[in-house]
């Protein structure tokens, strides 16, 4: 898949449609950065928005996929369709596995600095250390917490569609903070749980 190619076709689109990105962005619930980023081929859509795409520039989830308007070439047939919607899928999959793996390192250090500061029990002698323990003991339980609304698919359910918000739709960057400062509230309520019953 050309993702340079899906991008200046996705670009052409809109610019027929006579819109600015802002506003492209404000229909699909996305931010302007990421209508850019789609145009420029460093990012795709989420697969999730395709069906939205297609529909609002009156084109085929195909068409948009191979970057061109249908033509001869594409009547070729289902088989070239399948490998193409395989290669969004494994786009969006590397994607996913990106996040997971971000997670993960954020989540490790998080558990380096804890055990550090608690075997060596330095954090109880300095407030900005005795911090540093709190914020990484509370990062490995939101690490813990963010793992299955990656990998289930939950995070992105948690975007409201247009249809059924009076806000409108959420931008996926700030689903993801909403998510994270969740995870963060349940992780320290988890916590203080854990003090009361052990304390």
């Amino acid at each position: 898949m050309d993702q340079t190619k899906v991008g200046a076709f996705l670009k052409d689109l809109r610019k027929e449609k006579e819109i600015t990105q802002e506003q492209l962005a404000e229909e699909l619930g996305v931010s302007g950065r990421t209508i850019s980023r789609w145009e420029t081929g460093k990012n795709m859509p989420d697969i999730s928005l395709l069906v939205e795409i297609a529909e609002f520039f009156d084109v085929s989830i195909p068409e948009i996929i191979k970057g061109e308007r249908k033509s001869e070439s594409m009547e070729e047939g289902v088989k070239e369709v399948a490998e193409t919607m395989s290669d969004y899928a494994k786009a969006e999959k590397e994607e996913l596995v990106k996040s997971i793996r971000n997670m993960s390192i954020i989540g490790l250090i998080a558990l380096v600095v804890y055990m550090t500061l608690r075997e060596t029990g330095v954090y109880d002698r300095y407030n900005l250390l005795r911090y540093a323990y709190g914020i990484s003991e509370a990062l490995i339980y939101v690490t813990v917490l963010m793992f299955p609304l990656y990998t289930t698919g939950l995070l992105g359910k948690f975007r409201l569609s247009k249809s059924n918000s009076k806000f409108g739709s959420i931008p996926w960057p700030l689903t993801k903070i909403i998510a994270f400062v969740a995870a963060f509230a349940v992780a320290a309520l988890i916590r203080i749980l854990i003090s009361k019953i052990t304390g």
